[in-house]
């Protein structure tokens, strides 16, 4: 009953700290650029005035499409928060980014299309990387279960170093930032409009806003497990790793696709199956 109860609470807590996220975001974002910037909780205003707005769409179709990306990321979380298989958390979640991309597929906007195929690169980009931390966690904890690896007393993130590096490297990807921001973009340098979502308003746009604060939470969860032989390191390594993706999102331009894709394939392969190897020769 413990267990369903902090489900629920976590389900409901994880896009409010996403959504706090992206207003500290956006705060030091300006602080970086000379500016005093909005309110932390500028975020949860912007939503609340989305679904106070009227919802115009080339297709009636394409949001239910968001609504399912939307309950397959809240599933998701609860799977995560459950203590679940970590496969079977990250296919969910590649599945609510693949109905994200058909909405905007269905869009049949020159820009949402392009913008549709990007996401779908960016999906091929990091999902190796992601597919790895797993494998990795399996071999130092021995299971796929995230209350497992959580419980585990080994400090994972020193025999999986070469994975957490490679993780860190794609999770501007999948937080959508600079330098691959390629398929939509919360900054004025995006030169496909808003990319994926271009054709989304009202309600459908403030559901696609409250799923990236969904995904947010579970991409600095999986940082959080590979410190979590010790709860506080693990929460200041989460902070951490979100710092320094403002960091990188203000400070490097947006790269083409092909290096996007070419550069994450290739920290994947050194770093993360170079871990996986080392590993194997020391288990035996």
């Amino acid at each position: 009953m413990l267990r369903i109860l902090f489900v629920v609470l976590y389900v409901i807590i994880a896009p409010l700290l996403g959504g706090l996220m992206a207003g500290i975001d956006r705060k030091i974002t300006a602080r970086l650029q000379g500016r005093v910037g909005p309110s932390i909780f500028q975020a949860f205003y912007d939503v609340l005035k989305l679904f106070e707005k009227e919802t115009m769409v080339v297709r009636r179709s394409q949001n239910f499409y968001i609504v399912f990306s939307l309950i397959l990321v809240i599933f998701t979380t609860g799977l995560f928060a459950w203590g679940a298989n970590i496969l079977l958390v990250i296919f969910a979640l590649t599945l609510s980014s693949i109905f994200f991309v058909l909405g905007g597929f269905k869009a049949s906007s020159p820009y949402s299309f392009i913008g549709s195929q990007r996401e779908l690169i960016q999906i091929a980009s990091y999902e190796p990387a992601v597919l790895l931390s797993a494998i990795g966690m399996y071999m130092v904890a021995h299971s796929f279960n995230i209350m497992t690896i959580f419980t585990c007393d080994k400090p994972l993130y020193i025999p999986l170093a070469g994975i957490v590096l490679a993780y860190l490297f794609i999770l501007p990807i999948k937080l959508r930032k600079s330098p691959f921001d390629l398929s939509t973009s919360h900054h004025a340098h995006q030169e496909l409009v808003k990319g994926i979502t271009t054709e989304f308003s009202g309600k459908a746009l403030a559901m696609i806003e409250i799923t990236h604060w969904y995904e947010t939470t579970i991409a600095l969860g999986i940082v959080f497990l590979f410190f979590s032989s010790n709860i506080l390191i693990g929460l200041l390594a989460a902070a951490a790793a979100y710092f320094l993706m403002i960091i990188i999102d203000n400070s490097f331009a947006r790269v083409k696709w092909q290096k996007a894709f070419a550069s994450s394939w290739l920290i994947a392969l050194i770093f993360g199956v170079g871990n996986i190897i080392l590993l194997s020769f020391l288990a035996n």
